[in-house]
């Protein structure tokens, strides 16, 4: 009788355990006392939120989720702000992390002392070559192009081969020119070598810095690699845990590919592949790639250069250099076939087009091939300067704007030069390409040609102004973004370019849990404060990946 008594207490005792705990629900990290935003169709804000395997299990009020959950990892976030991970929707994430390697001229502000960095980084480099990128003539005292002939004076016996901030341009010695087989006679369509007196100056555009890009020693697997780790440990510092890569080639995918499968690189990656034709038949032939981190389905064209270095394709002349329009880098026949394919084969198609010309070029092609409305997310990218004649294709194809805020208020020192007051008014039009584009719009940076951080972003579209808080009131003020849009811009709608709203974007039941924590709520702070916003932590899938 007393061990069936003893046996009936256990048992109660168990079914009381059991039924209390039936109560609470297990969840791997608890977020709460915050100010949650979760950039979801009502843009509401919650206090708490509970993780589980990666996902998001819950969302709402700190009582609600403290007592709905248990957890072996609880956050008491102290009126700190939260956010879904930023979303880079324009960026060269693999480029940005070999460039680490390389000479960082950016924010020189002469030649001379440009050529100082190159000589102080070249008695330690061990490359085979001198490699530099960032330099920008607009921000110098003499805003003119550089030459070859104090480089070939400092390094005649090795080649040297120095990016603009851009990308669309390189100065070269004479070593590296010579190793191309460059001569002043050479020609190159959709290029320019630029010449002083009949001779060479060292100055290739577009095109034609392939010609000695393609002369450079690769790097190692094992340098790649580190570098690709580099740029992710910069990246999650800044919040940033999805990238758009514009412009991959199929080895570089399959580094990332396998780096990330290794638990590497946790980063995520929207990767647009080249459109170079061993790398655009391999996906075209094997269509869409998807796992947890990596998305590969869109097609990266370039339609014309840059601004800065009088690339862009404008549809009159340059206003300081009469005669001079710019050009396509590739054929109208050229873009159309490529359109052609990735409709096809199910891809998206995301073309840089900069000066008004190109992008007009660029919306009739896509007209074409989407015929109205649509939900293929064709983007273009950067949308500098545009006609107000050409906005209509966005609303009326379902084209989507991919643009960097802060272009703007890097380009609008010297942006009036090249463009007239006239046509300046639109450019950099992010507020009516938006609403032109039935209210969405994609942020990004173009790192490294701006800074990689997106509350850089955040602020100059807010704002418009530069870090030195310049100019007062903002470059063309009309074109401010609600901060709402604006955080919209680097989360849910840079998700939706992706085909990826489902899964992020926003902080939501049953999405990844990327999320960033900072110092200070951007959404209410001001002016200068914003780029002055510190991030605390970054979570990729519920992990911790940056901060304490």
């Amino acid at each position: 009788m007393g061990m069936n008594r003893n046996v009936s207490l256990l048992l109660a005792i168990t079914l009381l355990l059991n039924y209390s705990c039936s109560w609470t629900k297990k969840a791997d990290l608890v977020l709460h006392h915050g100010i949650i935003y979760t950039v979801d169709n009502g843009f509401n804000i919650v206090e708490a939120m509970a993780v589980r395997n990666g996902k998001i299990i819950a969302i709402g009020k700190n009582d609600d989720i403290l007592d709905a959950f248990e957890t072996e990892q609880s956050i008491d976030l102290q009126g700190n702000a939260v956010y879904p991970g930023f979303i880079d929707g324009h960026c060269h994430f693999f480029g940005y992390g070999s460039d680490l390697v390389k000479c960082d001229l950016s924010g020189t502000t002469s030649f001379e002392e440009a050529l100082e960095k190159i000589r102080v980084y070249a008695q330690t480099n061990k490359f085979e070559w001198i490699l530099g990128r960032g330099w920008d003539q607009n921000d110098w005292v003499v805003k003119e192009f550089p030459t070859r002939h104090k480089l070939d004076s400092l390094f005649p016996d090795k080649p040297v081969y120095l990016m603009r901030i851009d990308g669309h341009a390189v100065l070269c010695n004479q070593v590296a020119l010579s190793l191309a087989g460059i001569t002043a006679t050479t020609k190159i369509e959709g290029g320019e070598i630029l010449l002083e007196n009949g001779a060479l100056t060292g100055v290739l555009i577009d095109n034609a810095v392939d010609l000695v890009r393609g002369k450079i020693p690769a790097f190692t697997k094992e340098m790649h690699e580190n570098a690709l780790l580099e740029a992710q440990k910069n990246c999650f510092a800044v919040g940033l845990t999805t990238v758009d890569d514009a412009g991959l080639g199929k080895d570089s995918i399959q580094l990332i590919d396998e780096l990330q499968k290794s638990g590497k690189l946790k980063i995520r990656v929207y990767a647009m592949f080249s459109d170079e034709v061993k790398t655009r038949e391999h996906f075209f032939e094997h269509g869409p790639v998807k796992t947890e981190r990596l998305t590969v389905r869109a097609i990266k064209v370039y339609a014309d250069g840059s601004l800065g270095s009088r690339g862009a394709c404008l549809k009159k002349a340059y206003s300081d250099q009469p005669g001079h329009y710019g050009f396509l880098l590739n054929s109208q026949k050229y873009m159309k076939e490529i359109a052609d394919e990735a409709l096809e084969n199910g891809f998206q198609v995301c073309t840089h087009a900069i000066g008004d010309s190109a992008v007009n070029v660029v919306l009739r092609i896509y007209a074409d091939h989407l015929n109205g409305e649509n939900n293929r997310r064709w983007r273009i990218e950067h949308c500098q300067v545009v006609d107000p004649k050409d906005h209509n294709y966005f609303g009326d194809y379902s084209i989507i704007p991919s643009v960097q805020p802060t272009h703007a208020t890097s380009d609008m020192y010297w942006a009036e030069e090249r463009l007239g007051k006239t046509r300046l008014a639109n450019a950099y039009a992010y507020k009516e390409l938006k609403e032109e584009a039935g209210g969405t719009i994609v942020f990004g940076t173009d790192f490294p040609v701006e800074n990689i951080n997106p509350l850089y972003t955040f602020y100059a579209a807010v704002e418009r102004k530069d870090l030195k808080d310049f100019p007062s009131g903002g470059f063309q003020p009309e074109n401010k973004i609600k901060k709402k849009d604006a955080l919209r811009a680097m989360t849910i709608w840079a998700a939706y370019s992706n085909f990826e709203e489902n899964e992020k974007g926003s902080l939501e039941e049953g999405k990844v849990a990327d999320f960033v924590i900072l110092d200070q709520d951007i959404m209410k702070v001001e002016g200068h404060n914003i780029p002055n916003t510190k991030v605390l932590a970054t979570y990729v899938n519920g992990e911790k990946v940056f901060g304490k």
